[in-house]
């Protein structure tokens, strides 16, 4: 399916939100997440279906000031 990671469009087989970020080299990493503008906290990425045509956003926190 189809989806798009940051409005880039990528081509995942992954059914789960954390599926889909283990398979795009996310797997581990402390960042946020959003599907279709709606935060998904990291617990519940186990469980969220992703569907064709899906937004998911990323970000990951910054240090600095």
């Amino acid at each position: 399916m189809r989806i798009f990671l940051n409005d880039d469009a990528h081509d995942v087989e992954a059914g789960t939100l954390a599926a889909a970020l283990e398979r795009l080299g996310f797997g581990g990493r402390k960042i946020a997440t959003a599907v279709n503008g709606r935060f998904v906290p990291a617990p519940s990425r186990e469980t969220v279906k992703l569907a064709e045509g899906d937004r998911v956003e990323v970000v990951a926190p910054m240090q600095g000031g």
